[in-house]
């Protein structure tokens, strides 16, 4: 079950001339809020058509999944001009995610064995969706140090160069552990599920790996 997300990176670059000497402001501004869709059904099979049917559609992939992940980086990044050297003076980098989950309509009125059974599989998927956010908020407070730390320069030219190239080089880590994390996920999803209902229904076994 690839679980995967959408990423659109845009830091903005405004250039200050002001004649103070502070370090450099820093600021990561974190934003989440979760989105539920509604599926039907009364049997897992139908439960799992509900969810092909109705999930949300990924930006990488083009299919729809049970769950996913909408992930946006901006920000502002301003430049201090003097004595002819020009240095960073702010960093506000800004983190917004939005997670899609599904919530199953007859839950309310599910015998005990579906009702393990979804309690389960939307319990896995809200953990994937959260990693996927925790994830995308290391490489948030990643690129903050990073532009924060860009030593000064005889030109901005010069910072406002470094800004886009450490932006580019965070997006490009973001997405490789991004996906890299989904792949992991895709290949154990079956034994980790397993696991957790056995785990949930009191028959042993481990829970799930996080």
């Amino acid at each position: 079950m690839p679980l995967t997300h959408a990423l659109k990176l845009a830091l903005g670059i405004a250039a200050m001339m002001v004649a103070s000497m502070q370090a450099p402001r820093a600021e990561v501004i974190f934003k989440k809020s979760v989105r539920y869709y509604a599926v039907g059904g009364h049997s897992t099979s139908e439960i799992d058509k509900e969810l092909a049917r109705r999930g949300p559609m990924s930006r990488n992939t083009g299919m729809r999944h049970p769950g996913t992940t909408e992930i946006r980086f901006g920000g502002e990044v301003s430049y201090v001009e003097q004595g002819g050297r020009c240095r960073v003076g702010a960093v506000k980098v800004r983190l917004t995610t939005r997670i899609n989950l599904p919530s199953w309509k007859n839950r309310a009125k599910a015998g005990p064995e579906m009702a393990l059974i979804w309690d389960t599989l939307s319990s896995d998927i809200l953990r994937h969706e959260d990693r996927h956010v925790e994830i995308a908020r290391n490489h948030a407070r990643a690129l903050d140090e990073k532009l924060s730390a860009i030593p000064s320069a005889s030109r901005c030219k010069t910072l406002q160069d470094r800004t886009a190239e450490l932006t580019r080089e965070t997006t490009a880590a973001h997405d490789a552990d991004q996906a890299k994390f989904d792949q992991v996920e895709a290949i154990n999803f079956q034994k980790r599920l397993s696991r957790l209902i056995r785990h949930r229904a009191g028959f042993g076994g481990a829970a799930a790996d996080r």
